[in-house]
């Protein structure tokens, strides 16, 4: 009888006591409602006492019959074929369930493998099914199965010949696979060898390569360092030509300054020349009001007159600053010249450092660009400077034609009172005034234009 286990999810049924190892086995067992069956799940045959899942002897996987519903009780039946059942021997074996966890669902009682004797005929089997009467208790029948044992050495037959069959043929392509080996083997070996003597070659060649490109990397480190120090010296010849560059341009912000001051002084001039010019349109109005009366009015007629001597000191004052500012401009000129004098050296200092440095121009680029990119900021400057020049030019010359505008509105009054000779000698100093104040200021103009631009 098979003992059954409480808390077994499978019941194995129909379990003999004894096996002929020469037929086929079937396996009937029960997959009751508590197991979730899986495609993976499998039944084996294992000795008795074995301890891991890898003491099989074999397996089958476990099938249900169609329409199986998950949750139900079915009766199932696996097979163990003659080839892979273990020989005859006393040794015990039994059934074990499985799931594809590996966690042992049911066991089979113990059965053992022996081969048959002439005088057994028959193989009985006895089958175990529980039936419960009226009353409510359980009663257990036993059925007998019978198996002739011609048909049993008919299974065994069959089954051996199955196995020669597959034995010849596994021997086949045991030694096809041999040779095909072999073949693979032998190819691969001279493939082998070729390549290494390939790779020798190229051993030698690299290391031929790695010594020559060693040197060349020590050629080129001692270049380098002459290379830096060459640069070092570059750099602190340009740091000099930098410094002397700040000088230079502070110098002709100096000179600008000074150029400033001498413009708010004409402007000065230009305010008190416009005073004058009010004062001549006054007297000029009055003359011309007062010429009927002029026998009554010989007194204030006379002290027009030393008011007007007045007026043309002050002129004869105009002048002199005039004269004082024409030195002055010299003055600048001579700074100029002489500021012009320096920037020619320097620029003759450039040129010989633009030679060293047109031989490291490679290393240098970079700097040579920043380089440019100051001297077209310095030019626009220079060019915004040269603008207001040109504009503080007209603006002086506005001036000078508004000088003469006011001359010669004064020069009118004076024509009824002073005499034709003083008038002629008047005319002539300021006529030498306009020709030689233009005289004086356009050089001064034009260095400060050609050192701006530079």
């Amino acid at each position: 009888m098979e003992k059954e286990y409480p808390q077994s999810a499978v019941v194995f049924r129909n379990v003999g006591q004894r096996y002929f190892p020469q037929t086929r086995v079937e396996c009937h067992y029960s997959v009751t409602s508590a197991h979730q069956w899986s495609s993976r799940d499998w039944i084996g045959i294992f000795k008795v006492g074995w301890s891991s899942l890898r003491e099989y002897h074999t397996y089958s996987w476990s099938l249900v019959p169609e329409g199986y519903t998950e949750g139900s009780d079915v009766d199932c039946c696996a097979l163990f074929y003659a080839f892979y059942l273990p020989g005859p021997s006393t040794t015990e074996y039994h059934f074990v369930y499985v799931d594809k966890l590996g966690k042992v669902c049911g066991q089979s009682r113990a059965f053992t493998f022996c081969a048959p004797k002439p005088l057994d005929e028959l193989e009985t089997l006895i089958e175990e099914r529980d039936e419960e009467d009226g009353d409510g208790e359980e009663e257990k029948d036993e059925l007998l199965l019978v198996v002739p044992r011609a048909q049993l050495l008919q299974s065994e037959l069959e089954e051996r010949l199955r196995e020669k069959a597959e034995l010849q043929q596994a021997v086949l392509e045991a030694r096809q696979e041999v040779e095909e080996e072999r073949r693979s083997s032998t190819k691969a070996k001279e493939e082998w060898e070729s390549e290494r003597d390939k790779m020798k070659v190229e051993i030698h060649q690299l290391c031929q390569n790695l010594t020559r490109k060693c040197d060349a990397l020590k050629k080129v480190e001692g270049k380098h360092k002459d290379v830096e120090s060459t640069q070092e010296h570059l750099n602190s010849e340009l740091s000099q030509l930098m410094g002397e560059k700040v000088q230079s341009q502070q110098q002709i912000k100096d000179f600008e300054d000074e150029v400033k001051v001498l413009t708010e002084r004409e402007k000065e001039t230009n305010v008190e020349l416009e005073r004058l010019k009010e004062i001549l349109m006054k007297l000029s109005s009055q003359i011309k009001h007062d010429e009927e009366k002029r026998k009554l009015l010989q007194t204030e007629h006379q002290a027009a007159l030393t008011e007007v001597r007045e007026l043309q000191s002050r002129l004869d004052a105009s002048e002199r600053s005039a004269e004082g500012l024409r030195g002055e401009l010299r003055a600048l000129g001579v700074c100029q010249g002489r500021a012009d004098t320096e920037l020619h050296q320097s620029r003759l200092q450039v040129a010989q450092l633009g030679l060293q440095l047109s031989e490291e121009k490679l290393l240098l680029r970079e700097e040579r660009a920043n380089w440019g990119l100051e001297r077209e900021a310095f030019r626009s400057a220079a060019q915004a400077d040269q603008q207001k020049v040109e504009e503080l030019r007209i603006e002086v010359q506005r001036k000078e034609e508004r000088l003469q505008e006011v001359t010669t509105k004064m020069e009118q009054p004076q024509a009824e009172f002073w005499s034709k000779s003083d008038i002629n000698s008047a005319d002539r100093r300021s006529d030498k005034k306009q020709r030689m104040l233009p005289a004086l200021v356009d050089p001064v103009f034009s260095e400060l234009t050609a050192s701006i631009m530079w």
